[in-house]
């Protein structure tokens, strides 16, 4: 009799540990391989360069709210021939605001970087300063639908950096990065480069912030937008001297930390910039996990596929094969 107990009372316990071991391994599958599913997100090019008007920053936004996009990502509020003022900072924050989906504003070079006060001298820190305090006071998006997003500026060290801000979907990270395209806004003048190079501090620590996020939640990849290309696929030895008259390549720095993040991140790294490359360039460009994209159209489609080998496919235009 006794031996009967005993032996139901043993089944008991191994039903038991049994039932938690099964259960630990499902919890441990759900965390190791999280479910994410397909979707798709619409960046906009910045239209208003090389003295377009707001029409087709108009027709940017109406397209891409009436896709079926998660969210929108803009480079660029205005034309670098239009004035530096709050009438149109304003008028543009409420134009970008009336998209249907949520909106997010990274910023161009034109929108600060050339700004000149009534003397005639650089107004850009000024400027800069300005815009975020109209386009990023809170920790949302703009938009009918607002998406919630991290600001840098969270950090007490670097509060004035509200525009670098980062999202989640669906296992992939986002984030913008103030990189403007006129050599990252370094100033090849005498005496201390104090933006470039406190915006440098910042970005750095940004980046890797952001890395370290994407490696302790096993983000699928990584997607940065900014203004300027900081040429993270181009050849070893690559400089963007050539293309200003300085003795300092303003995006070399960035370049090389990007590189040497992403050599030890397990996921993908995507580049958007909104620079137009070549006529026809609208194909991701990869070195090994590190892609680049110009956004060669007004506005485009990516679509992200969680778990695929192609994570980032590019729709519309000339390029709707996987990248």
């Amino acid at each position: 009799m006794m031996h009967g107990v005993r032996h139901r009372r043993m089944l008991r316990v191994a039903a038991r540990s049994l039932a938690a071991a099964a259960a630990l391994a499902l919890a441990h599958a759900a965390w190791a391989a999280p479910a994410a599913r397909e979707f798709q997100f619409s960046v906009i090019g910045h239209p208003l360069q090389h003295g377009r008007d707001e029409a087709a920053l108009k027709r940017a936004i109406a397209e891409a709210s009436q896709s079926d996009s998660s969210f929108i990502v803009t480079t660029g509020i205005k034309a670098a021939n239009e004035p530096c003022s709050d009438k149109l900072y304003t008028q543009r924050h409420a134009l970008l605001n009336e998209s249907a989906q949520p909106m997010i504003v990274s910023l161009a070079g034109s929108d600060w970087s050339a700004c000149l006060n009534s003397a005639g001298r650089s107004n850009a820190i000024e400027r800069l300063n300005r815009l975020r305090e109209l386009f990023y006071v809170d920790g949302e998006s703009l938009g009918a639908r607002r998406l919630a997003v991290t600001r840098l500026s969270s950090s007490a060290k670097f509060r004035s950096y509200a525009e670098n801000a980062h999202w989640e979907y669906n296992k992939v990270l986002f984030a913008t990065i103030n990189l403007p395209a006129n050599n990252n806004h370094y100033r090849p003048e005498a005496g201390r480069n104090s933006e470039f190079e406190d915006r440098l501090v910042a970005n750095r620590a940004w980046l890797h912030r952001l890395f370290t996020l994407a490696e302790r939640q096993k983000m699928h990849g990584i997607v940065l937008f900014s203004d300027g290309d900081p040429g993270v696929t181009a050849e070893e030895g690559f400089s963007l001297l050539s293309s200003f008259q300085t003795k300092q390549d303003g995006f070399a720095e960035v370049r090389k930390q990007i590189r040497t993040l992403a050599g030890k991140y397990k996921g993908k790294v995507l580049l958007i910039d909104a620079q137009r490359g070549a006529a026809g360039e609208s194909a991701i460009q990869w070195r090994d996990n590190v892609g680049h994209l110009h956004t060669t159209a007004d506005w485009a489609e990516v679509r992200v596929t969680p778990g695929a080998a192609a994570l980032f496919t590019i729709k519309g235009g000339s390029a709707e094969a996987p990248q």
